[in-house]
């Protein structure tokens, strides 16, 4: 219970992050910690509490033990893509801020127009 408390508030803490902050690092910083929240949500999803590895070999072991390992493929796929996203969007910033010397997201705007 407390995995998914963890993870809601992870999530919600990031989205906070990136709903109200103007500066652009800010806001990746929140992304990412909505990234880490959901990653969090889907191995809580599939934890079992003393549960084993699914391994069918061992004698004794029935189904109901054993730990799904599917949620735990999704989220090192999950991951290695967050740390992608997250890499083209630190480069996206270093480029905005060589191009109009500031990260304010509010600045950033006004020059557009």
């Amino acid at each position: 219970m407390i995995y998914y408390i963890t993870a809601i508030l992870l999530i919600l803490i990031g989205m906070y992050a990136v709903l109200t902050k103007k500066n652009i690092i800010k806001i990746v910083i929140g992304l990412s910690i909505v990234d880490s929240g959901v990653n969090l949500l889907l191995i809580s999803i599939g934890y079992i509490k003393n549960g084993t590895a699914p391994i069918f070999s061992v004698k004794g072991l029935t189904p109901d033990k054993m730990v799904d390992p599917v949620p735990q493929a999704l989220v090192l796929t999950a991951i290695v893509i967050g740390l992608g996203v997250t890499a083209v969007a630190l480069s996206l910033v270093i480029r905005l801020y060589d191009h109009h010397k500031t990260l304010n997201i509010d600045k950033i705007r006004k020059l557009k127009w």
